[in-house]
């Protein structure tokens, strides 16, 4: 329930908005065509103590065009790095910051065709396991600052407020571990406050499902597909729909003394 509250403040918090320009809104919210993506995820959790872990993520992000769907230019680039502490198995905190770098995809000409995008974010993840399930609610908060691609372009601050629901369900064993297939439905909600949002709090709303293999403690492969759906900053009547191929490779390597990664039986041997 604590946990239910905390997200449920947040969430409120990003409905606050100044209906100035409602009137200049059309009669019928507009739902724009789909745009169909391809995601190419990748996912360090580089143990470092026993209770601090390194996040390392890169991902390539490609948008359709009007000759190739889904990888048809290079969209965003994510270079995303935090410092993880391990409270308990069940809950894990963290903080970092992100250099994203968006692409021009549209057919209109700018200045420049490439723009640097700049985060700091936290979060809180929390895990539950269920019977022969695990469930993970991720809270994540980024405060963001972009700009558009025209040399005139000031770069805007905007918070990004994100919560998360993923479940783990083992196919092929009993409970998660080497060698099991899973399948991981997840939603996750993102809601944005600033300045410039006027009447486009919601973000994006990513439903997402993928197929996964652990190979090992240290490294698991998945893919999936993902739909999501949300407003325009520039006009919250519009919203925009998108298809994304997902693919995701995840590794935590050890970086911790040989002797520490022994178990405790031959520490007293």
């Amino acid at each position: 329930m604590k946990y239910t509250l905390f997200v449920s403040v947040f969430l409120l918090m990003t409905c606050l908005h100044n209906p100035a320009h409602a009137q200049e809104r059309p009669e019928e919210s507009q739902l724009e065509d789909p745009v169909s993506l391809l995601w190419i995820n990748t996912y360090g959790n580089i143990r470092l103590s026993n209770r601090l872990f390194w996040i390392a993520q890169t991902h390539f992000r490609f948008q359709e065009t009007e000759t190739t769907p889904f990888a048809g230019q290079i969209a965003q680039i994510y270079n995303r790095h935090a410092i993880s502490y391990l409270f308990s198995k069940s809950f894990v905190a963290s903080f970092g910051g992100v250099l994203r770098v968006n692409f021009n995809t549209s057919t209109a000409e700018t200045d420049k065709n490439a723009v640097p995008e700049w985060r700091i974010w936290h979060q809180y993840k929390f895990a539950m396991p269920v019977s022969r399930v695990m469930i993970y609610h991720r809270i994540r908060i980024e405060h963001r600052w972009s700009k558009g691609f025209d040399d005139d372009s000031e770069y805007i601050f905007r918070n990004r407020w994100r919560y998360m629901v993923r479940v783990r369900v083992p196919l092929n064993k009993p409970k998660l571990g080497p060698q099991t297939l899973y399948v991981g439905p997840e939603a996750e909600l993102i809601m944005q406050s600033g300045k410039a949002v006027v009447d486009s709090p919601m973000e994006d709303l990513r439903l997402h499902t993928s197929f996964g293999y652990i190979l090992n403690p240290r490294l698991t492969l998945a893919s999936g597909v993902m739909y999501s759906i949300g407003q325009e900053l520039e006009d919250g009547a519009y919203y925009k729909q998108k298809w994304t191929l997902r693919f995701h490779v995840y590794f935590s390597p050890d970086l911790r003394q040989v002797k520490y990664k022994l178990p405790a039986i031959h520490m007293n041997e």
